[in-house]
This record gives C-alpha cells, structure tokens and sequence, in this order.
C-alpha cells in the first residue's frame, strides 16, 4: 500500500471513509449548537465546555464496560447501530425546554454508545487495510499488529476529519447564526442517519475478529493485558494526556470568542489538517520516528500566547500552528500496533480512542473550572503549560529516545 490511490481502491475502503466523513460533520455541528445553546441559557464557560466535550468524559465507562466488543460483535451491524443511536439522541437535544440535568444524561449516553464505536473502525480499517497488504506481500510488524496500509489509511482519515471538522464548524456556526442551535442539531441527527445508511449498504457482512461473547470481565481481561507492558502502557499515555490538556484549550473557543467561535474551531482543524499530511504522506520513516515529541511540544506552545489575549484573527493563527502537532498520534498509533497482536488490534485501538476521548473531556471539565475560576485567556495558557510538563515528563520517562528510535528503527516515545 504506497498511495492514496491504492487505498480508495482496496474494496471497502471507501464506503468507510464517506460513513465516517458524515458522522464527523454531523459531531462538530452538533457540538458547537449545543455548546453554544447551553452558554446562551446558562453563560457558564464551564457548563459549555462539558456540553461540547462531556460525552469524551463517558468514555473511560465505555472503555471499562464495552470494549470487548469491539473484535466480538459484527463490524457492519454495530456501526450502523452506532450511528443510528446517535441521530436519535442528537433530535433529544434538539427538544424545545429540555431541562439542562436531562441533556447531561442525553450526553452521557452518547458516550457510552461511541466508546464502542472507535475500536470497531479502526479495527475494521486495520483488517481492510491488512488484507489488501497480505495480496500484496508486504509484511507486518514484529507482533503482526500492523500493516503499511493501515498508517497510510488513518492519516487519510484523520485529513478527512480534519477536512469535515472545518466543514462543520463553519456550517455549524452559519446555522447557529442564521438560525437556531436546534434546527443544527436536527440536521446533524440526519447526517448520522445518513451515515448509518452507508455503513449498511455500503460494507460486507463480516464475522467478529475474535471469538466469545463481549463482557465487562472480558473487557477488564484484556485492558489489563494492553496495560501490563510497559512500552504500550507509555504509548497509551502519550496517546492520551499531552493531547487531553490541549483539548481542554480548545473547548474555551466558545467562552473566549462568542462571535468567532466557529472561526478558531475551523483553524484548529486546518491545523489538524497540515500536521497529517505531513506525518502520513511527507515525512520519511526516519524522520517520522522522531517527529512524536517534537510534535506534542508543539501542540502546547502556541496556546501559551494566549496570556496575552490575543485578538481573534492572532489567536486563529496560533491555533492552527499548534493542531500541526496533533499529527503526533500517527506515529504513537503505528508504535501501538506494532506491539499489539492482530487479534487484540480492535481492542487495542479502541483503548487509544476511548482514552483519549476521556482525558479529553477531563482536560475540558479542568479547563472550564478554571475559565470560570479565573478566565479563558488564563485557563488556556495553564491547560497548555500542564500538557508542555506532561511531555517532557514522559519524554524523560521512556527507554527509547529518539537516537535510539532512528537506530532501532522503530517510532520514538511519547
């Protein structure tokens, strides 16, 4: 697998993609209208920041409760039953007079429900992607986790979501201001409807990759087993914390710039955008494989300007410098899979995804307790200092330096 080309044409490959394209569009339009909606009726920066990011706070239950399902239950079934679950909840929100304790409890169970939602993906694109590497001849990793597809296939992903995540806000944020939060979230619920139409239409049934019945004593079976060795355990961390805290930033945009929130959220995914074709497509694997912490130290230091308060068109520009660094996580997922085995790949991304939405949300519930403590400007720059000292932490933490990455020939810590 060595282009994009390949890739659209692996069979299945490309109904994923678009199902995937129109769930995104429909989660960032919907968070902005209801982050938006629920500061307009309360004015609490801490309250919007848990609206938009709270379902990221659900995750680690999912991750506790669920995961197993993730290799157990039938691909196609399960995203289309996802995403149908989400256009449903996402109408909840939209009700008129909704008390604000029942869109928490709406919130909470989209967590719930999209834990599940991240290991069956990309589990799902890793075996696509592995199958058309096994035609091909190319080998996997030491563990037989990873494939040459499966990098190339994520950082398009992540560029699509990026791409669609500037779609939304900007869509959202017209809808927001042309019309209502509400009539945004109703029309997110449809593209998740719609997006449950392509997963089933567009993707063969396929049998779970592992066998048994998904449990939670299954689940906490196997985190334990993902958790117990050390450099996993270490990638995990990096996967999670450094990328959690600068979330945390983000999920002020609406408290920082009322009017322009949409704005910033559109130039933080440009950012996303840059930094994933250039990890997935541009940089060699030697240089990849040292790019992990440079790349997080880049995340956090732009946001450090914010104690300036700076206007909106500066902080639009620092804000897409830093999400450049997001492109951090291809080479941590390509480390991941290279220590996972194959039958364990949905699981294990499912963890990464789980746990990465979860400190996500936390990184917002501290951000917003901050912002309502002190102000945006302050809690932004404190979140990204906390995720600049997590990084080096972990850094100094690992056994394998960047050095020692290039000479080994395999991805660098954190």
């Amino acid at each position: 697998m060595r282009s994009y080309r390949d890739l659209f044409r692996t069979p299945e490959f490309t109904p994923l993609f678009l199902a995937s394209a129109a769930q995104t569009v429909a989660q960032t339009a919907s968070g902005l209208a209801l982050g938006t909606l629920v500061y307009r009726s309360t004015g609490s920066p801490l309250l919007s920041a848990v609206s938009m990011f709270g379902p990221s706070l659900a995750q680690v239950l999912g991750a506790t409760l669920l995961l197993s399902g993730a290799d157990r239950l039938p691909p196609r079934g399960t995203l289309a039953g996802i995403s149908l679950a989400f256009a449903a909840l996402t109408a909840l929100l939209a009700l008129p007079g909704l008390p604000l304790g029942a869109v928490f409890a709406v919130v909470l169970v989209q967590g719930l429900v999209a834990s599940l939602g991240g290991g069956v993906r990309w589990g799902l694109l890793n075996e696509i992607l592995a199958k058309d590497e096994a035609k091909g001849g190319t080998n996997g990793g030491a563990n037989g986790g990873t494939n040459g597809g499966y990098l190339l296939g994520r950082s398009v992903f992540n560029m699509m979501s990026g791409i669609m995540q500037i779609t939304g806000y900007a869509t959202g944020g017209a809808l927001v201001a042309a019309l209502s939060p509400r009539v945004s979230l109703l029309l997110a619920a449809v593209l998740y409807a719609v997006a449950a139409a392509g997963v089933r239409l567009g993707l063969s049934r396929r049998a779970p990759r592992s066998t048994g019945r998904p449990s939670v004593t299954a689940t906490w079976r196997t985190n334990a087993v993902l958790w117990r060795d050390r450099p996993r355990r270490l990638t995990y961390l990096g996967l999670w914390l450094p990328n959690g805290l600068v979330v945390g930033c983000e999920s002020l945009y609406v408290p920082y710039a009322p009017g322009a929130a949409g704005t910033l959220f559109a130039c933080a995914a440009l950012g996303m955008l840059a930094g994933d074709v250039t990890v997935g497509r541009l940089l060699p694997p030697a240089a990849r494989r040292r790019a992990a912490t440079p790349l997080l130290a880049l995340l956090a230091a732009p946001y450090l300007l914010f104690a300036l308060r700076p206007p909106v068109a500066v902080a639009a520009c620092l804000v897409a410098l830093a999400s450049v660094g997001f492109g951090a996580s291809l080479v941590q997922q390509e480390r991941l899979m290279s220590l996972t085995p194959p039958g364990l790949s949905g699981h294990a991304l499912g963890l990464h995804s789980a746990g990465m939405l979860t400190t996500q949300g936390v990184g917002a519930a501290l951000a917003g307790t901050a912002a309502q403590l002190t102000s945006p400007a302050v809690a932004m720059t404190g979140t990204a200092a906390a995720s600049a000292a997590v990084t080096l932490a972990l850094a100094v933490a690992t056994g394998v330096t960047p050095a020692e990455a290039d000479r080994r020939g395999e991805p660098a810590l954190p």
